[in-house]
Parts: structure tokens; sequence; C-alpha cells
């Protein structure tokens, strides 16, 4: 009883305290720990835990929006470990957790933390059966001139391009327990495009799916493994029809799904000369922006309209919302109906469908999945006279994405569409009764400025929430987000989204031309806008990639900030701007290596990377990407001096002088004699086995821990390398990626 009346002191009657102690907190404080008083020299401690338990107790009808968190951080801390744990590990993790809960029950800050290792241990099992569910034999060596035989399950197309996935597919090359569970083809687009479902064959060059291009950048083999992608390559040839039984099940819907796609595409070529025009037009109905041309998409990039051409939570929303409105405006028009039916929840059920129907027509992003369960709960709870809106509908949502997704959780697509949706709902929650008011006494006029404020607000909340995650996954600021978001947004609610659903209803009778016309009118618009905006000055500036735990500290500051009501959140906001800080501090590397040795860039004294060839592949864009710059410096010299006279050439290899140190660069076996033993690091794509230089990185280390960064320090050079970071997890090629059960039968 002690406890509690020192948290009913500090809590409930804060006007009484005198600056010291009030009465109840003596009485309290003594009833607890003994009338000796030597408690009063821990006072400011006890009385810092007494006033945290009393805002935790006053929160409790948030506690579950918690239960979220704890999942994702169950499944990050899965993806985090450098070693794949034994198939027990989450099972035991979660039975352990349970019986703790169950022994803890009576006591409920135990239930609470029993509760919190459960959730996280579900996440865990979660992350880890989803690992074993689609491993799958991954492509470990490249194999060129290959007869691959497949059914075509996807196209995407690209701008001078096709790419082909190919599913179940028979490799010249590979028996059948090392051949891929899918592959992904790239075609010239002189070829016509083979219809989804149809089996083809072709000759292609294969290979793994590349590795991260440095430490701690994005890891697209992971990806891929989750895709149940073991390989991509190219073929110079024209695919050819084999005859082959259709598929049936699952199967044959998401191929319906697919020809509907390319049908839509054709017909907005056929109708929008403009192929640039055509090309968004296309990506709003279909969810294809692979055709979209590199300029326009950086215009929407720099000019923050990017979300607008990724089919997520607005196009979802727009699309149900405008069904459900025009669903009981028809049901309205008859009184007999009205009267009889409930007009309100079959409208709301339309609703459902819409957005089940666009989510698979546009084949069905992590993203759009959310926007789909939250839709469908506020239809729900429209349907059951319910609260459409709360933070616990996007908290169900992120327990049921992260469960059908688990590795989608680490990828920009999730967390800034939950970012943008938690931070607008928390506002929605403090500043929706006071509008209720103004909008009540405002008529039309102000009713109309109410509104355009709030396009505003919403714009400001969802750019700042998604800013962090732009920072960390992408290294880059919008400035005129805002702004451009003013203009753009109501112009696709309003305009776009409305035409292109009666072109969706169009299509099937040949008579959707009209609709994309007007559509493309809006469109027309929205491009305007982004290349407007992003030809300013400033539009957008690149800067250093942030650390993970600065990213980290980030998003639990976020999710503090808007998970809470009282005045503690704010402590959340402290986080936030520690981690956003983060970028200013990160030492980048001295040199980075590729994980094949093609290219190696170095430091110059400016702060720049210099590149030993043009960085116009994915992994020197990485690079210049995660340094916050534009453009590399000046290249590497064939002969001479360069890179601030820090770099000396020769047809041999490179030396580059840089804090006290030396290292090497190999272009050809003949310099090894000469500076194995006069450098502190020697790296180059050729053996050297026999080098006795302080460090060595050749081809067979290159092969074994893939791309290398080097910091050149006092005390040395310290060395890190893709593999330090991820360590050996399937998706790496280090484990075997079919586990095996106790019973020794492979899991499916």
């Amino acid at each position: 009883m002690g406890v509690k009346r020192i948290v009913a002191a500090v809590t409930e009657r804060p006007a009484e305290r005198d600056g010291a102690f009030n009465e109840d907190w003596e009485e309290g404080a003594a009833a607890a720990f003994g009338s000796s008083g030597w408690w009063r020299w821990l006072s400011p401690v006890l009385w810092g835990w007494a006033w945290l338990v009393g805002e935790l107790a006053a929160e409790r009808e948030r506690w579950v929006l918690w239960i979220p968190v704890g999942f994702g951080g169950g499944a990050a801390l899965y993806f985090g470990l450098r070693f794949e744990p034994p198939w027990w590990v989450g099972l035991a993790a979660v039975g352990a957790a349970a019986l703790l809960m169950l022994g803890l029950r009576r006591w409920l800050a135990g239930l609470l933390v029993g509760l919190g290792l459960l959730v996280v241990a579900a996440g865990f099992l979660v992350a880890q059966g989803e690992a074993a569910r689609v491993a799958a034999p991954i492509l470990s060596r490249e194999l060129g001139s290959a007869v691959v035989t497949g059914r075509v399950m996807a196209v995407e197309r690209r701008p001078g391009a096709l790419r082909l996935t190919l599913r179940d597919p028979v490799v010249s090359k590979l028996k059948p327990e090392e051949t891929p569970k899918a592959v992904r083809i790239r075609i010239s687009d002189k070829h016509a495009p083979p219809a989804p479902g149809a089996m083809v064959r072709l000759r292609a060059t294969l290979s793994p799916p590349p590795p991260p291009a440095e430490p701690g950048a994005f890891d697209f083999q992971r990806r891929a493994y989750f895709m149940g992608l073991g390989a991509t390559g190219f073929s110079v040839g024209s695919p050819e029809i084999l005859d082959a039984p259709p598929v049936t099940g699952w199967s044959q819907t998401s191929i319906w799904f697919e020809q509907a796609r390319g049908y839509i595409a054709q017909r907005v070529a056929a109708t929008i000369a403009d192929p640039v025009e055509a090309s968004v037009t296309a990506a709003l109905l279909n969810g294809e922006e692979f055709a979209i041309p590199d300029a326009t998409m950086d215009a929407f990039r720099f000019s923050g309209l990017a979300h607008l051409l990724s089919i997520s939570g607005l196009h979802v929303g727009i699309a149900a919302g405008i069904l459900f409105y025009v669903v009981r405006a028809l049901l309205a028009l008859s009184p007999w109906i009205a009267l009889r039916w409930p007009i309100k929840k079959i409208a709301a059920l339309f609703g459902i469908l819409s957005a089940l129907a666009y989510t698979l027509l546009v084949g069905a992003p992590l993203p759009t999945v959310r926007s789909v369960l939250m839709t469908g709960m506020i239809m729900g709870a429209v349907m059951l006279d319910r609260d459409p809106l709360s933070m616990r509908l996007v908290a169900f949502a992120g327990i049921a994405t992260t469960a059908m997704d688990p590795e989608g959780m680490l990828g920009p697509s999730f967390q800034m569409s939950f970012a943008a949706v938690v931070a607008l709902i928390a506002a929605f929650e403090r500043i929706s009764e006071p509008l209720a008011v103004w909008r009540r006494g405002f008529g039309w006029f102000g009713r109309s400025v109410l509104y355009v404020g709030g396009i505003v607000l919403t714009s400001v909340i969802a750019t700042l929430a998604t800013l962090p995650f732009s920072l960390f996954h992408f290294q880059q600021i919008a400035f005129y987000g805002v702004l451009s978001n003013m203009i753009a947004i109501p112009i696709t609610s309003f305009w776009v989204m409305p035409w292109s659903l009666i072109a969706y209803a169009l299509l099937p009778f040949g008579l959707e031309a009209p609709a994309l016309i007007a559509m493309n009118w809006g469109d027309r618009a929205v491009i305007a806008t982004a290349v407007f905006f992003a030809g300013l000055p400033w539009s957008s500036i690149t800067v250093p990639a942030m650390s993970a735990g600065g990213f980290m500290a980030v998003v639990l500051g976020g999710i503090w900030l808007c998970a809470w009501t009282r005045p503690w959140r704010w402590v959340g906001l402290i986080a936030v701007i520690g981690g956003l800080a983060t970028p200013a501090l990160v030492q980048r590397p001295d040199i980075l290596v590729s994980g094949d040795g093609k290219l190696m860039g170095v430091r110059a004294a400016s702060g720049r990377l210099s590149l030993s060839a043009k960085a116009e592949g994915r992994t020197g864009e990485s690079w210049l990407q995660r340094d916050g710059e534009p453009q590399a410096a000046a290249p590497w010299p064939l002969s001479g001096r360069g890179v601030d006279d820090r770099l000396a050439c020769d047809a041999l290899g490179c030396l580059y002088r840089a804090h006290g140190r030396t290292v090497s660069f190999i272009r050809l076996p003949d310099a090894l004699d000469e500076d194995c033993g006069a450098v502190d690091a020697l790296i180059g794509p050729v053996s050297a086995r026999a080098c006795r230089a302080p460090l060595v990185i050749d081809r067979w280390r290159l092969r074994r821990e893939g791309a290398h960064a080097l910091y050149l320090e006092a005390g040395g050079v310290r060395v890190d390398s893709v593999r330090d970071r991820r360590g050996d997890r399937p998706w790496t090629g280090s484990v075997p990626p079919r586990p095996v059960l106790p019973s020794g039968a492979p899991r499916d």
C-alpha cells in the first residue's frame, strides 16, 4: 500500500506539491520503506520512479499499442543475428515466455513483462518460420549461356527492356536440387513479350542475386530470398514459346491478374501518345512504375511526389471511399431500398471488395496490403456501427502485415507507409475535437479554408513523419515536398482517381479511351508539378547514410511520441532529434572495394570519393548515394598522380597514402613482390595468398566476405565487410537453405 500512496502523491494531486514532498508522499514512503528515514537519501530516484509508474498506469489504455512494436522487434532480432539459430529456438522462446507469464499472472508487473517477452518471441518465431517456409536453392556461381525453361509468372515493362519472372525453371547446367524456385531474366523490348502463364525457353546468362554494395547497404540478396528468387540474368535472344498444360488454383488467379495488368498497359499505350504520360497513367492503374523513364522518376523523387507513383494507402483509400459514396448514393435514389435496407453497410461492403480487387490488380505490394487491412477494418467498423479511426486499427494492421512478410518490415515501403499513418492518426486524436467545433461554426467558405488547411497540415505531418526513413534508406531530403503535395494530392484525389475507377469499369467493354484521356489530363498536371518543383534550386539534397543506432533512436522515439497521450510523450522527441543528428557524426570509409574487386574507391582530401571506374553500375551509385554526394571526385589516373596527390598509379597498380597509412591496389600480379613488404594493406582481384602484408584482401577473401570498407586510423587499418555485418544466413549462401526437421524430412 505504501508504493500505491507514493504513486498517488506524485500523479493525482500535483497542485498540492510545495517543491519537496507532500504529506501523502512522506506517509507512503514511510509505509513502503520504514520509518528510519534512510530512503530520504534516495528520494529523487524514488520520486522519479513513482512518477514513471504513475504515468504508465495512467496510459493503460495505450499499452496494447506496443504489442506490434514488440512483435516487429522480435522479427528484427531474428534478422539482426549473424548466425542462423537452430529451428527450435523460436518455439522454445515462445514456450518459456508463456510459462513465465503464466507463473507471474497474479503480479501485474510480472504479467506485463511476461507478455512483452511472449510478443517478442512470437515475432522471432514468425520470422524464423517464414525463412524456413520460403527456403529454396540459390545460385552459387555465374552460369553462362544456360538454357532456361520455365513458366512466365510476371512481365515487367522497363525502358528499353522487359523483365520476365520464370517459376519452377529447368536450367541446363544445374541439377534439380540446385535449381532455384524462380529466376528473373531481362530481355530486349524488341522481342514480343510472352503472355503471363506461357511456358518459354531461352538461352540466358544467370548470376546469384547481388549482395550489398558495401557493409550496411541494402541487402537485395535477402529480399530476393524471401521473394523466392534464386537467380537473375539476361538473354539476348527471343524467348521460344512452348506447349504446356494450363496452371490451376491460386497460380491461375495470379496469372489472370498479371494478364490484366498487361492488358491495361497496352490499352493505355494505345490511347495516350506521349510515352511519359502513358507510363505514369499505367502505373496508377496497374501498379507498374518500371516503365517510367528515369528522368521522370527523378523529378517525382526530388519534388517529394514519388509516393504518388507507388500504389499505397492513399490510392486504396480513395478508391474504396469513392465506391462507398457512389454505391450509397445510388441506393439512396430508391426510397423503397433506402428505407428497408442498411445501405450504408452495403456500401461499406462494396468498399471492402473494391479495395481487395484494386490490391490484387496492382500486384499486392506491402503498403497496399496494409491499407487493405485498415480499409477493411474501417469499413467493418462502419458495418458494426463502431468508431472507424483508431490507433488500435494501425496496431492490428502492423501485426498482420509483419506476420505476412516479416522481411518486408525492414524495407522503406512498409516503414514509410506506417510512419505516415501513425503520425496522422496521432495528430488527428489531438486536434479532432477543436476541428469539429470550428467546422460547426463555419459556413461554406470557412469549411473550404479548413479543408485547404487540412491538406497543408496532412502534407506537413506526413512529410515530417517519413523524413527519417527517407534519410536512412535514400539519404535524401525533398525541401518542397509540402508545397508539391498541396497541389498534386487534390488533383489525384478529385480528378485522377475518380476517372481511373471509370476507366476500370469501361475497360472490359473497350470503351475506356475517354476516361483514360480525362485521367491523363490530371496526370499531366501532376507530372508538370513534379518537374517544376524538382527544377527549383535546392529542391533536394543528399546527406550521408544514417547509422543503424541513430535510425533505431528515431523509430523508437517517434513511436513513443505517437503512442502515448500524456506530456511524457515529448521525451520521444529528444530521441528523434538525436537520431536525426547522427548522419553528421557518421564516419564514412576511406576505402571501398566491391565484392568482385572490379570497382574501388578512395577518399580525397575534400571528403569526396574517387572511383577506379565510372559509377554507372549499382555499386558505384550506391556508394555515392550513401556518401550523400551527387557525383564522384576525379577518377583514378591510368598513370601518374591523382586524388589530391594521395594516389600514385602505374601499369601494375596504384598506391594510396592517407592518415599515415599506405595501401596498394594491385592491377597485375607482378606488383606483389614489391608491394607486399612495404604497405599496410594490399587489395586486388588477384590471388595473393603468399603476400605477407599486414592486411591482404585478394580475390579469395572478396569471394568469401563480399564488399569491404576500410578505415585508415593511427592504430592501423580497421576493416569491415559484408560478411562481418550479415554473418552466415540462408540468404547469404553460407547456410544450407532448406532446414531439416528432427524427423529428417525437408521442410517445404
